[in-house]
């Protein structure tokens, strides 16, 4: 009954071609559910392949900013294209909130 966010940080870079697959397919409109039956998408291939992370206790970064998610942040980012990023930030723009205080909650660093 408790949320975990595996988080993946981005850069600008090389173009990613999982990317391209999933912008070419992404419905036009906000809240619209699509199914694209001729479109296999494997998420693993959004991970980089070094996948040491830090792990922390917090809250969703969009309402209802519910508390209670475990996060797991990758060090290692994934690289987009300056087209990719734009086209994320249409469809997902303000998608987080300002850095909050640590208070009493710990990092833990994978190795």
């Amino acid at each position: 009954g408790k949320l975990a966010v595996v988080a993946v940080l981005l850069k600008e870079g090389k173009r990613n071609p999982l990317l391209k697959t999933l912008w070419k397919n992404i419905p036009n409109q906000k809240k619209q559910e699509v199914s694209m039956k001729k479109v296999n998408i494997n998420l693993a291939k959004l991970l980089p392949k070094q996948q040491g992370y830090y792990a922390f206790s917090g809250s969703l970064t969009t309402p209802p900013c519910s508390e209670e998610v475990s996060w797991m942040v990758l060090k290692t980012p994934v690289e987009m294209s300056k087209a990719q990023i734009a086209k994320f930030g249409k469809y997902y723009s303000n998608n987080a909130r300002p850095v909050q205080p640590l208070n009493d909650r710990s990092l833990t660093v994978s190795k």
